[in-house]
């Protein structure tokens, strides 16, 4: 029994469950955090494989509920969602299927036309040629293929489609 002042600290099992009682983690986020915390890399391990055993711990289904978030709620595209589940130390199998699994059930053209109307309702002071170059870059930065945000930019706007001849993602001239 502790004397009273002084609290027992947690094990690196109850601080992880803390953790995903507030919000997901991927197992490298988790394991990053609880080595950050002062915990044995043993113990740890150990936690996160009875994280894993009890289900609470899913890198796959981590990355489908990420994926799924982001496309639906936050209007990123595939690039930067794929680069957010890389960023958290998602497996690449694990965080191609977890995006396809996403891309099911939340439509990439649907959330880019959305981000598309709302910056173009936004930016209405610009004339509409240098407006749609501007709308260009800024859903490519929001992670939409190229080829992807050309398609839909011409559909939604043909009367200044002109304005997109010659645009080239960042980065691909230098391939």
């Amino acid at each position: 029994m502790a004397r009273k002042g002084l609290a027992v600290p947690p094990t690196a099992y109850q601080r992880a469950i803390g953790r995903l009682s507030r919000r997901d983690h991927s197992e490298s986020e988790l394991r990053r955090a609880l080595l950050e915390r002062g915990h044995e890399p043993g113990e740890v391990e150990a936690a996160l494989g009875r994280l894993r055993s009890e289900r609470y711990l899913d890198d796959g289904g981590f990355a489908e509920r990420y994926a799924r978030s982001r496309l639906a709620s936050h209007g990123l595209g595939r690039l930067r969602v794929r680069g957010g589940l890389d960023r958290r130390g998602v497996e690449r199998g694990a965080a191609e299927a977890g995006l396809r699994a996403a891309l099911e059930d939340v439509s990439e053209p649907d959330v880019l036309d959305a981000q598309a109307r709302r910056y173009w309702r936004q930016h209405g002071r610009d004339e509409p040629a240098r407006r749609l170059r501007k709308l260009w870059a800024f859903l490519l930065r929001r992670g939409f293929p190229a080829p992807l945000v050309e398609e839909r930019l011409r559909a939604l706007w043909p009367r200044w489609s002109d304005a997109l001849v010659g645009l080239e993602p960042p980065g691909e001239d230098e391939a």
